[in-house]
């Protein structure tokens, strides 16, 4: 009888690790998930499937803690998800994000060739390793031009991949995502923070939204489906890496339109520009990814569209700020 599959994610309580942890389980498999400190955290992202998950102390900057704990789960599969994810955050934190997005890596897959070179591992790489693309729309050959200090680590986290594969014959892939968003991505996101201000507008719980640039475009997919292209990459027979995208680009500006719209608001009574959210040349660009290569080795192919995708963000703002909002605050008649 065969053993239960057993997957190891890192960075597990963020927004693609709760869905693929999800998925993963769907799957009939054992999950872990690791933490420096796991003890520390509610992980409200994993509430649905917390008393299906063993959380283990590791640090991504210790190799002798990743030693451990692959000898603790004995993974068949490792997902590499841990990294600040918030590009502007890269220019105060550099050398943090080096530690995690490169340097981690590195240990990471020095781990599982000492432990065991059978584990399949995925590396979370980013659409920034592009940074100003030289082509558009970009897919895997397209030369690497990052331009952030989370770019230029991702990219190098994305070459260490490919690296170990053909040195040492590791089934790692690397998968190239673009903007992928859901209610679990924080905040500090554009889409949820507009999707947010949008809700708080219509509740009355708030008046104005402040943006920067409105013509910035990015391709903005669903965060669920793009956890499931994971999984698929490392059911492949062969490793190899792979763009996953809408291939469709949106400006923020009609990020706004369909998210007020959803709520029967007129966005140019309520939306300020304010400079100082202009973000710097280094990160104006316009990224947008070809996904043919994993439509037709993996079969994947993005499920939710772009107006699908930011209504679903405005209807679980709506539902979080509800109970907060002056109207539902209203004494009820006996008839209400």
């Amino acid at each position: 009888m065969n053993r239960q599959r057993r997957a190891l994610i890192t960075g597990i309580g963020g927004q693609d690790g709760s869905y693929l942890a999800e998925l993963l389980i769907a799957e009939n498999y054992e999950v872990f998930g690791f933490d420096r400190l796991p003890l520390a955290k509610d992980y409200e992202n994993l509430a649905a499937v917390h008393d299906r998950i063993e959380i283990v102390q590791a640090d991504l900057t210790d190799e002798r803690s990743l030693f451990d704990a692959l000898d603790h789960c004995r993974p068949n599969e490792v997902y590499n998800l841990a990294s600040g994810s918030f590009v502007p955050a890269s220019w105060e934190q550099p050398v943090l994000t080096a530690q995690l997005a490169a340097v981690g890596v590195t240990s990471m897959l020095e781990a599982i060739r000492r432990i065991d070179p059978a584990i399949r591992f995925y590396q979370a790489s980013s659409s920034e390793i592009f940074g100003e693309p030289v082509e558009s729309p970009q897919n895997e050959q397209t030369p690497l031009n990052p331009l952030t200090p989370y770019g230029v680590a991702k990219a190098y986290g994305h070459f260490i991949t490919r690296s170990f594969r053909h040195h040492y014959g590791l089934h790692a892939c690397a998968g190239i995502l673009y903007n992928h968003e859901s209610p679990r991505r924080p905040i500090d996101f554009v889409p949820r923070k507009v999707a947010h201000a949008a809700a708080a507008i219509k509740l009355g719980l708030e008046e104005e939204l402040l943006l920067g640039d409105l013509d910035a475009k990015r391709d903005w997919g669903y965060a669920a489906d793009y956890v499931r292209a994971m999984w698929l990459m490392l059911q492949a027979r062969e490793p190899s890496d792979y763009v996953i995208a809408t291939g469709e680009s949106h400006s923020v500006r009609e990020l706004v339109e369909c998210a007020f719209a959803h709520v029967e608001l007129d966005w140019r009574k309520y939306v300020k520009i304010d400079e100082s959210l202009v973000r710097g040349q280094a990160e104006l660009h316009d990224l947008v990814g070809d996904l043919s290569k994993a439509r037709r080795e993996l079969g994947w192919s993005p499920s939710v569209d772009f107006e699908v995708l930011v209504q679903m963000l405005v209807d679980a703002e709506l539902a979080r700020l509800d109970g907060a909002s002056p109207a539902s605050k209203k004494p009820r008649t006996e008839a209400s």
